[in-house]
């Protein structure tokens, strides 16, 4: 953020204003960029006034040391042979005159300011007595009438011995409260008056939302002096006051009247500023909880919300808790596949905090069950008794039933299902019903396909019909998953032939089953999964891009699930070419073997994800494509988030018993889209456990890093209290927002 900070305390001085310079330190070592305009003396107590009459000259300030009264003044600002440094603008002015000069007339080739901080004051500047007259306030309060978002930021000592230890401690502290309120600024706030006490252990408390005090002068702010007693400095009189307006109860100390003066109507006096603290602080101690004055005499930070009308802002209330305070959250990260294994600990760490986010081997490791846990780990291995006995601390990262989706002859009928119920749904339009069978041996293949009436109409149709007119079909077996086993046909005698391959392979392993591994060319199936099947018609022509030698591709998309039920759609998308460019299969039917042309799955190529341009970014596609509109991949992408949101929708509502939510759980899918030459999106399937390192080394961070990282944000944050927009983000679009009526 650009960060424009202003004081009424002056430059750095151990005298008159200790914390500016470690303050400003503390906001530029977070990574904002820090613009200073200050009074060149202090003008403590002057409110929101400005200065008429005089011209307002600057000098520049060059900070020294930390803590130490060793920086510079000079009249004209840095030139080029006095080389880089840190600079900062003196006014001989007001507060207030300071933020409209640093407005609208200094740093301006470093982009809008996106906040004011006014501050830290030297004192506190709780109740509406302090607020009215201070600088630190007046300041913040021009910046919001100017249009600006503001904070006033006050430390309350109770010592004038400056201990560097503790004001770093509250220079971070600070920092941080106040980049949480610039992410979470309420509606209807214009600037929020912040009061922290300076004690060791400050980040450690509670910060409060309070309201501001409402209390009044006990009597007179001013007492006569004797005309002929020599006056105070003004460093006195503001040391004096210092230590009065901070240590309550003290008994204030001024030099007493004069009595030897000549009668008069009016007698002659001089009067110095003496409020009485002692009694507006005994206000402050009888005073309810809820008060910025009895949040800061408790030891807390106060955050008083404000209009430039000096009223609170109703309805903002409780404890705020800055991230990296919460209550601890244990991880149970445990993947067989190290690329995600690895992603996922550094997105916890990144945005949980590695002080917030403990590791864990195992759920005893936990020191009560009811700890809050997260596990991340394969499925076979996730605790579900565990999940389901502490739905409000225990979150995974899959649910226990969702065959209506990732099992490819489900997914048919729950998409079937949905359109024969919802004729208008975007699914009819974007989804190849499938046709399932069962089948054990290819001499069975007649009966199988009496139930799959409209294939064996299709198939017997083709045997009228030209090559070029032939409808093509794709045949998957229902349990298997990269690639195995998918083939193209368009005649019976063709589906024969593959099953009648298949019965040999297994002949030849003597019946046995093949483990995935020993299955080096990942073209068969085992024999376990040579029973269900799946026909779908075959998408052609696909959109092919000259780019890519018309390699065919399909995108594969990160779709996030999460409780009972959102659904979100992850930006970064994937596009994964086939190996070898693509050819119609009624062009060349004995190139239909070679299924390199037709199949985009990288599990299915030599070499995977490593062979070069099989897997790319599906924004970096080519911008123009002959016949489709210039914002060709917008469209698509909104074809993609509205079929995501309306499958979720159909198997959550219409295929309850093979789609069960639950509100402590979430889960990630791979979901699969065929684009054709019109540009319209058809959905293929969805996978559970997506095989994310086929996204490679080169788009690893960027893609999966990220994804990681905005999934943590969505559904693991919030599950453990943080607070977060449930609209989505600009990575992760909102597409679903289904309540089941399924609550922890």
């Amino acid at each position: 953020m650009h960060i424009l900070v202003v004081n009424d305390d002056g430059p750095p001085s151990n005298q008159s204003s200790p914390y500016i310079h470690a303050f400003i330190h503390s906001l530029q070592s977070a990574g904002h960029v820090v613009s200073v305009v200050l009074p060149h003396q202090q003008r403590s107590w002057v409110g929101k006034a400005h200065t008429i009459g005089a011209s307002v000259k600057p000098t520049y300030f060059r900070p020294g040391t930390l803590f130490q009264d060793d920086g510079t003044v000079h009249d004209l600002p840095r030139n080029e042979e006095d080389g880089d440094g840190d600079e900062w603008v003196l006014i001989d002015s007001m507060p207030a005159t300071c933020t409209q000069l640093g407005l609208y007339h200094y740093f301006q080739e470093r982009g809008p300011v996106d906040i004011v901080v006014s501050g830290p004051n030297y004192g506190r500047n709780t109740t509406t007595l302090l607020a009215l007259s201070s600088g630190t306030i007046g300041a913040a309060m021009e910046a919001a009438v100017c249009g600006k978002r503001a904070i006033a930021l006050s430390y309350a000592f109770n010592s004038r011995i400056h201990d560097p230890a503790i004001i770093g401690e509250a220079s971070r502290h600070s920092t941080r409260l106040i980049e949480y309120l610039c992410s979470n600024w309420a509606e209807g706030v214009d600037l929020y008056t912040v009061n922290v006490p300076l004690e060791a252990g400050v980040s450690d408390t509670k910060i409060l939302y309070t309201e501001m005090l409402d209390n009044r002068w006990p009597g007179s702010c001013f007492q006569a002096v004797d005309p002929e007693v020599p006056e105070e400095t003004p460093e006195a009189q503001e040391k004096r006051l210092r230590d009065q307006g901070e240590k309550e109860g003290t008994t204030p100390s001024v030099p007493a009247e004069g009595t030897n003066r000549r009668p008069s109507r009016i007698q002659h006096k001089h009067f110095k500023w003496s409020p009485n603290f002692p009694e507006v602080f005994k206000g402050v101690q009888v005073s309810k909880p809820g008060n910025d004055g009895w949040a800061v005499k408790e030891g807390f930070t106060s955050v008083t919300p404000l209009r430039a009308n000096f009223m609170r802002t109703p309805g903002i209330q409780g404890e705020i808790k800055l991230p990296g305070n919460e209550a601890k959250v244990y991880s149970l990260v445990d993947c067989d596949e190290s690329y995600v294994q690895n992603l996922m600990k550094q997105a916890l760490q990144s945005r949980l905090g590695a002080n917030r986010c403990r590791e864990v081997s195992s759920l005893s490791d936990l020191p009560d069950s009811s700890a809050p846990v997260f596990q991340y780990r394969e499925y076979e291995r996730l605790d579900f008794e565990h999940i389901m006995m502490n739905s409000s601390t225990s979150l995974s990262n899959a649910y226990v039933i969702r065959k209506a989706l990732i099992r490819k002859h489900y997914l048919s009928t729950t998409v079937a299902s949905w359109i024969s119920k919802h004729p208008g749904s975007i699914l009819r339009k974007h989804f190849k019903p499938g046709f399932d069978f069962e089948l054990d041996y290819a001499e069975f293949l007649d009966d199988a396909l009496l139930e799959a009436y409209e294939l064996r109409d299709s198939l017997e149709k083709n045997e009228e019909r030209p090559d070029s007119e032939k409808e093509w079909w794709i045949l998957k077996p229902g349990m298997s998953d990269r690639g195995q086993g998918i083939r193209l046909f368009n005649s019976e005698d063709q589906l024969r032939e593959i099953f009648e391959e298949w019965e040999e392979d297994s002949d030849d392993e003597s019946g046995s089953e093949r483990p995935e591994d020993d299955d080096d060319d990942n073209k068969g199936v085992v024999t376990s999964q040579l029973r269900h099947f799946i026909a779908q018609p075959y998408i052609d022509p696909p959109l092919l891009l000259p780019s890519s030698s018309n390699r065919k591709f399909h995108i594969r998309t990160y779709v996030l699930a999460v409780g009972s039920l959102k659904v979100y759609v992850f930006k970064e998308m994937l596009a994964l070419f086939a190996a070898k460019p693509y050819c119609p299969p009624c062009e060349d039917e004995d190139e239909v073997a070679d299924l390199a042309r037709h199949l985009t799955n990288t599990c299915f190529q030599e070499g995977g994800s490593s062979n070069e341009g099989s897997v790319q970014r599906f924004w970096k596609l080519d911008p123009y494509v002959p016949g489709l509109s210039i914002d060709w991949k917008d469209q698509i992408y909104d074809q993609i988030c509205g079929i995501t949101g309306e499958v979720f929708e159909a198997a959550a509502r219409g295929m309850m018993i093979h789609f069960q939510t639950l509100p402590n759980a979430f889960e990630l899918f791979g979901v699969d889209f065929l684009v054709d030459k019109d540009g319209s999106a058809w959905l293929l399937e969805l996978n559970a456990y997506p095989d994310f390192a086929q996204t490679g080394e080169e788009l690893k961070e960027l893609v999966v890093g990220r994804l990681f990282e905005e999934t943590v944000d969505v559904a693991v944050k919030p599950f453990f209290g943080d607070k977060t927009s449930a609209e989505g983000t600009s990575h992760m679009r909102l597409v679903a927002d289904l309540d089941l009526g399924r609550k922890s």
